[in-house]
C-alpha cells in the first residue's frame, strides 16, 4: 500500500518561510515525478512546483515568482518543497503527489491540471499552511 506523509506545514507571518516534507512508503518514487499542489477554500486546486525523477528538471507555477523550490532526495523517499516569502495568498491546503509513469514530465497535463487523474493512491493527506498579514 502506497502512503504519503506531508509534514512542515504551520501558521507562520507574511515573510515568513515554511520547508514542508512528503515521505513516501510502500512505494519507491525514484522513476516518478512528484509534484506539490494545493487548494484554497473555494478555488480550484493548482499545481505549485514539479520535479523530474531525477531531480533534474523543475517547474513553478507563475504565482510561486522565485520564492519556493521543490527538491527530492530518493534515497529517503522523500519530496520537499522550500518555502520563503510567504504570503496571505498562500493560505491553502498542500499536498504531494507522485505520478507513476515512466515517461512523465515536469509541465505534463497530470500537473498542469491541478493533479487531475493522478491515482487517488498517491496523494498525501495534506498539510495546512496559513499566512497572516
Amino acid at each position: 500500500q502506497v502512503y504519503l506523509a506531508e509534514s512542515g506545514g504551520g501558521s507562520v507571518q507574511a515573510g515568513g518561510s515554511l520547508r514542508l516534507s512528503c515521505v513516501v512508503s510502500g512505494y519507491s518514487i525514484g522513476t516518478s515525478c512528484m509534484g506539490w499542489f494545493r487548494q484554497a477554500p473555494g478555488k480550484e486546486r493548482e499545481g505549485v512546483a514539479s520535479i523530474s525523477p531525477g531531480g533534474s528538471r523543475t517547474y513553478y507555477a507563475d504565482f510561486v515568482k522565485g520564492r519556493f523550490t521543490i527538491s527530492r532526495d530518493n534515497t529517503l523517499n522523500t519530496l520537499y518543497l522550500q518555502m520563503n516569502s510567504l504570503a496571505p495568498e498562500d493560505t491553502a491546503m498542500y499536498y504531494c503527489a507522485a505520478e507513476p509513469r515512466r515517461l512523465c514530465q515536469v509541465t505534463g497535463n497530470w500537473f498542469l491540471s491541478g493533479g487531475k487523474g493522478v491515482s487517488n493512491g498517491y496523494w498525501g493527506q495534506g498539510t495546512p499552511v496559513t499566512v497572516s498579514s
